[in-house]
């Protein structure tokens, strides 16, 4: 059944405003990373899917592409984002494929829980590797085709036509700290920064490059991961001053402002699409249960048990 247009795209957004276009998206197989594919695509894009898995990368490619009649969604699994040959190799094959590419989002990250006492070297690296290095060589590996696509589409153009955009997926737990979140904080640090260098060494060439920051969002695998699932709707909502969570809608409307007309002046920021959630980021519970106290839980070495394990189960054979 297919994902209805409500889930993913408001109405306030011309059909068509992105035909001729290609998207470039790790991590589009993902609950957030598919709502802005099937909202590029639904406004007549084209994409490439890049993923590890190759079952659930192009089984993603073949859904999204049900958005729109003849979307020519591609879906390029084994691909490691901290590999750049592996990243590099797929950028060429989706311009060759698809004709370009126009709009990029680095969009693969990793994430759990762990104070810093129970974070390992290796563990905090890995984190480190995928969305920081992720992201640098997603922008590196793609920089060529996002140049000779801003040739295309000067900013401003009369034509309104757009190209030569980059976005990257951010958070917001560095703005205040977060316990329970260290590796997180440190690699979006660094996301974000890297962001506001891609705009000025790139901007002269007519691209623009920002952040996109998501609060919680509701049904991702990212919060079932960090939220327990024993705190009730009420409870976790009465800390967001716009008193609730995110919908994966939220983010693919943001995006689809940057990469848009309307978003041209728009170069080397970060967009916060949290309902002024990290205003009051000590009340979000991340990796806590009810009742559980900063700095108590911490002294006590205690965390949530109801979390979602992102680990594969270990084989019993």
């Amino acid at each position: 059944m297919t994902v209805p247009k409500s889930e993913y795209l408001s109405n306030a957004w011309a059909d068509g405003i992105f035909a001729n276009r290609v998207l470039f998206i790790t991590g589009g197989a993902g609950s957030i990373g598919s709502a802005q594919t099937r909202a590029i695509v639904h406004l007549g894009a084209d994409a490439c899917i890049i993923g590890r898995s190759v079952e659930k990368t192009e089984a993603a490619a073949k859904e999204i592409a049900k958005v729109r009649s003849g979307a020519r969604v591609l879906g390029i699994g084994g691909v490691d984002v901290r590999n750049f040959e592996s990243l590099k190799s797929a950028a060429d094959r989706c311009a060759k494929e698809l004709g370009g590419i126009d709009y990029v989002i680095a969009g693969a990250a990793g994430n759990f829980i762990s104070p810093i006492s129970g974070l390992s070297a290796n563990a905090f690296k890995a984190v480190i590797d995928i969305d920081t290095i992720g992201t640098f060589n997603t922008v590196k590996a793609t920089m060529p085709y996002l140049i000779e696509s801003a040739a295309k589409n000067p900013n401003p153009n009369p034509s309104q036509t757009t190209g030569g955009r980059v976005i990257s997926t951010s958070a917001t737990f560095h703005y205040t700290g977060m316990p329970l979140q260290a590796h997180v904080s440190a690699a979006k640090a660094a996301v974000d920064s890297l962001m506001g260098s891609v705009s000025l060494e790139y901007g002269p060439y007519g691209v623009t490059a920002n952040s996109i920051a998501p609060g919680p969002i509701e049904g991702t695998e990212g919060m079932e991961r960090l939220a327990s699932s024993q705190i009730d709707q009420r409870s976790r909502n009465k800390h967001i001053p716009s008193g609730r969570w995110g919908v994966v809608r939220d983010i693919a409307d943001a995006t689809v402002y940057l990469f848009s007309d309307a978003g041209s002046y728009v170069n080397g920021t970060i967009l916060v699409v949290d309902g002024a959630a990290w205003r009051r980021q000590g009340g979000l519970g991340v990796g806590i249960d009810s009742g559980m106290e900063y700095p108590k839980f911490l002294l006590a070495g205690e965390i949530s048990k109801n979390l979602k394990d992102g680990r594969k189960p270990k084989s019993k054979l």
